[in-house]
């Protein structure tokens, strides 16, 4: 495995900490009322369970595709996660445009970062050579 590729692989294993940290929170409606309140940003919703069960629902699916690229990195899983960025900030910045809360606007600086960060590799031209690889090296 080359530098460039241990280095890739800590970027995708960043990253996916990154996501635990931040995450975590929303996989339960329990989780979810705690950090609702440690934000103070007032009662959860009231009538509907849907906007819960949405933040419970991507709250899941971010911890398991994270706890994924932190426990066996791969560059597809790099790539993947660097489209799914690009798709999250996009939604952020449409719910900033919106009239989201500005701190949405420090997550879609850090998805931008990561997205890019994880892409680059894959947009060179030039770079065949050093790109990663879709599959591991085998010895």
């Amino acid at each position: 495995m080359t530098t460039d590729s241990r280095s890739y692989l800590l970027l995708v294993r960043t990253s996916a900490w990154y996501d635990l940290v931040v995450t975590a929170a929303f996989m339960t409606p329990w989780t979810y009322a705690l950090l609702h309140e440690a934000l103070s940003l007032g009662p959860l919703p009231e009538g509907s369970p849907l906007p819960v069960l949405y933040a419970n629902l991507m709250g899941s699916v971010v911890v398991v595709w994270a706890l994924l690229r932190a426990l066996r990195p791969l560059p597809l899983h790099g790539f993947l996660d660097g489209v799914a960025r690009v798709l999250f900030a996009t939604w952020q910045a449409y719910a900033l445009a919106h009239g989201a809360p500005a701190v949405v606007g420090l997550f879609l600086v850090v998805e931008v970062a990561f997205g890019l960060a994880q892409l680059a590799p894959w947009a060179r031209p030039n770079a065949w050579r050093k790109r990663p690889r879709l599959r591991p090296e085998t010895p």
